[in-house]
């Protein structure tokens, strides 16, 4: 399962779990601050969190209206342990998206 992520909600995220100001500029950071916020939030008290195996960072831009005006987005893909249902990976996803939505746009 794969999400999009704005950048600005991921650093506010870093700044209030790890208490960091990061600087995101490519999958590497995005990648660093996802497990950074993984391992010091509470989405690690999750039940499904020790069937995470990985998430996939991918950076990617949309254009509002010209190439300078954009905003930076992170597609994120979830990959679980086998057997996991769909209902358990939502569930998960869906409580990471709500720990996430709480940040607004700085």
């Amino acid at each position: 399962m794969k999400i999009r992520l704005e950048k600005e909600k991921i650093i506010q995220a870093v700044k209030k779990s790890a208490g960091i100001e990061l600087v995101l500029q490519d999958e590497a950071d995005g990648k660093e601050a996802i497990e950074l916020v993984l391992g010091k939030s509470e989405l690690r008290d999750n039940p499904f969190f020790p069937k995470l195996k990985e998430v996939r960072v991918t950076l990617t831009r949309e254009y509002k209206t010209s190439a300078v005006d954009y905003r930076t987005l992170f597609l994120l893909e979830f990959v679980f342990e086998e057997g996991i249902s769909l209902e358990e990976r939502s569930s998960f996803i869906e409580a990471f998206q709500s720990y996430f939505d709480s940040f607004s746009k700085s």
